[in-house]
């Protein structure tokens, strides 16, 4: 793992690069596997290796957005602001089920017990809905990057908040205006705004937001939105 390894990351981030990604190709059928440090590192994605994921963005019962900062050692994106949750589904009999997404919503499940420290009876899978997916490329500096097939899921819930600080900073419930506010200081470079939470705002969030809860005529699970 030696040589890419970036100075700000520790032995927590180092340890979850051996976790399994599940590889696909630009249909989101399922190919391959592999690590999560081959398929972050950027000379691979830029030959095309693309890996399955997801984002919850999470509301509470007033229609405010969590919105997480980023621990600095993340492997992309260190510092960042961003959704509420955005991990893999990894490559195992439970997170590869692909019956109305439920191994992807299994997964969401998993790491936001683990990220942030919601109670797993407190999030049932019935409460993560998968609306639809998004394909997105990024680069995070010159060793890694995403490059992601992201399933959008939902949740409105009250949840208990008890988060894990290697894997974020700070968090905050934002409105729909502060939200846009966020990612104006992003455009003026005032605020660092992952990519993927800038192109689910524009291209998602802001049209779904007034009609929260009732979000069923959003749902699209046909269309890989290419972002």
């Amino acid at each position: 793992m030696s040589e890419e390894i970036s100075n700000h990351m520790d032995k927590y981030q180092v340890g979850r690069l051996t976790e399994l990604c599940i590889v696909i190709d630009d249909n989101d059928n399922v190919i391959g596997e592999e690590d999560k440090k081959t398929c972050h590192l950027y000379k691979n994605i830029e030959k095309g290796l693309l890996h399955r994921a997801f984002s919850v963005v999470l509301f509470n019962s007033k229609n405010q957005l969590l919105v997480q900062e980023r621990s600095d050692t993340k492997i992309t994106f260190p510092g960042y602001f961003t959704d509420s949750c955005s991990s893999h589904p990894l490559s195992n009999c439970q997170e590869l089920d692909e019956n109305n997404a439920i191994g992807v919503r299994r997964a969401a499940q998993r790491r936001m017990c683990a990220e942030l420290g919601i109670p797993l009876e407190e999030v049932s899978l019935d409460d993560i809905i998968f609306m639809t997916r998004y394909h997105y490329k990024a680069q995070s500096d010159e060793t890694w990057g995403e490059h992601e097939i992201a399933y959008l899921l939902l949740m409105t819930k009250d949840v208990t908040l008890n988060p894990d600080s290697r894997e974020l900073k700070n968090y905050y419930y934002m409105s729909k205006e502060e939200l846009r506010e966020l990612l104006e200081k992003g455009a003026r470079g005032e605020a660092k705004i992952t990519p993927w939470l800038k192109l689910m705002a524009e291209n998602f969030l802001f049209k779904w937001w007034d009609s929260l809860p009732n979000v069923n005529d959003f749902v699209d699970h046909k269309t890989i939105h290419r972002l």
